[in-house]
């Protein structure tokens, strides 16, 4: 045995590749003792062949490389084991193995080349993030970000009876503030509070809900102090008011009536009316 297979070591009796155990393409010469040297009629006792080139590995250089390739399909296979499993062609024919066009297939591509297909998600993403940067979309309406949405509530939170209850919040406003000696700015986030608040004691009231208090620390609210929550349980009658104005005064009358509205210390407010059943619920949070 004077060959055997550079990968899996198997013997061979001749220089015959591919090895029919692993069909490797390289075979060496067989390592010969030394205390064997030139039994074999070789020089040196190596056991080389005077007429096979060594390569700087110490293996032996067999020449080309050989497939088992089907002459029907083209498909190649490293072992002489018919049929071909591409086309099922019973005959494979023994050719010598080229690698034409394989450092085309290694080339690595441009990362414009990669990115090309995903362009339009891209600048799909890069447009939304530009729109929330620039504040033209507001991060409050992704789930998570931004103070809760308020609870379902029986009952109207914008107009009822006729009378604009949105525009009846900021009249309130307006008449607290000529009344006070110190100003007082129309907060977002109390005035979140505020409707949340209300819509949840009502859901409590009129329904089966069981809403807990919010707590002011979600709601973004510019307060760096305590804060103060008063309410006007519905005590009023949306029916018995023909415009925004009268339901004002009524408003403002039943807040004077408590320390915080008035007094000096606060520096924001915010206020919700909601309606249900006729009656007029009203919450009022400053800080």
């Amino acid at each position: 045995m004077k060959w055997r297979c550079t990968w899996c070591g198997k013997p061979h009796a001749e220089n015959d590749p591919p090895c029919d155990a692993c069909g490797h393409n390289t075979f060496e010469k067989a390592v010969v003792r030394a205390d064997d040297g030139g039994h074999d009629g070789t020089e040196s006792g190596t056991g080389a062949d005077p007429n096979t080139e060594l390569t700087e590995s110490g293996t032996v250089d067999t020449g080309p490389d050989y497939v088992w390739a089907c002459p029907n399909c083209g498909r190649e296979h490293v072992r002489n084991t018919p049929p071909c499993s591409r086309c099922g062609n019973p005959d494979l024919e023994r050719v010598e193995q080229t690698y034409e066009g394989l450092e085309r297939d290694l080339e690595t591509p441009s990362w414009f080349a990669v990115a090309k297909p995903y362009l339009p998600i891209l600048v799909v993403i890069g447009v939304i993030i530009a729109l929330f940067a620039t504040g033209v979309i507001s991060p409050s309406i992704l789930p998570g970000i931004g103070p809760p949405s308020p609870p379902d509530a029986p009952g109207e939170g914008t107009e009822a009876a006729g009378i604009d209850l949105e525009a009846t919040t900021e009249e309130v406003h307006e008449r607290l503030e000529a009344d006070r000696d110190e100003s007082r700015a129309v907060d977002d986030g109390l005035a979140a509070y505020s409707e949340y608040y209300n819509r949840a004691y009502v859901a409590n009231g009129y329904g089966d809900a069981d809403h807990e208090p919010p707590e002011l620390s979600d709601f973004n609210a510019d307060c760096s102090g305590e804060h103060a929550v008063r309410q006007v349980p519905g005590v009023l009658t949306i029916d018995d008011y023909d415009d925004e104005r009268e339901l004002v005064e009524d408003i403002v009358g039943a807040l004077r009536s408590n320390d915080d509205v008035t007094r000096t210390g606060y520096d924001a407010e915010g206020l919700d009316i909601h309606v249900v059943d006729g009656s007029v619920y009203v919450i009022y949070t400053t800080c």
